[in-house]
């Protein structure tokens, strides 16, 4: 399912589903511009998908990004104080977009019921909750006085820290075709 050739229909949706004016990437085009000439490029659109399907590669072009850095104060003075935006082209958007769509209809069978960042209708100060309540059981229990204790971790810039190798690996016993995991590596 997840490496199968798209659809016309579900190449316009993945576009379809984008801001049409959001800030175009190098190649200046907005999604609007797709949207509204749909008739005209939809099977170049849908061919350029399924090349990439097919071989795992595109043009090289579609894969330049332009940085814009956002301030996150009135005067930043930090490089932690700016926000950086990734400004990708159309066509690598409509890519990833159809790769996120399959992707989310195995994601209920892929992830833990205790996960709660990230999970539409969940939040992540669920686990806030739960921890305040197991915290105070801790507290209260007689028997477990002086026998507990809790680590604090930061999380923050989880995402630059994460093993690859072992998301690789988690993805092959997870079942993913070789495929999947090498356009996602």
């Amino acid at each position: 399912m997840l490496t199968r050739r798209a659809t016309e229909a579900e190449v316009r949706d993945a576009l379809f589903m984008m801001h049409p004016e959001k800030a175009p990437g190098p190649d200046g085009m907005t999604a609007l511009f797709f949207q509204r000439s749909w008739h005209i490029v939809k099977e170049d659109i849908t061919t350029m998908v399924n090349n990439f399907l097919t071989s795992g590669t595109f043009d090289e072009r579609l894969n330049m990004t332009n940085i814009c850095l956002i301030p996150k104060t009135e005067r930043p003075t930090k490089m932690t104080e700016l926000r950086p935006i990734s400004l990708c082209n159309v066509g690598y958007k409509i890519i990833s977009k159809v790769l996120c769509q399959r992707l989310k209809v195995l994601l209920p069978r892929l992830i833990s019921e205790t996960q709660s960042a990230f999970v539409p209708g969940r939040l992540i100060s669920d686990n806030i909750l739960i921890a305040q309540e197991m915290f105070h059981g801790l507290r209260t229990n007689k028997s477990c006085k002086g026998k507990f204790m809790a680590v604090k971790t930061d999380m923050s810039k989880a995402y630059d820290r994460v093993e690859w190798p072992f998301i690789e690996e988690l993805m092959r016993k997870m079942g993913f075709a070789e495929q999947w995991i090498a356009w996602m590596m």
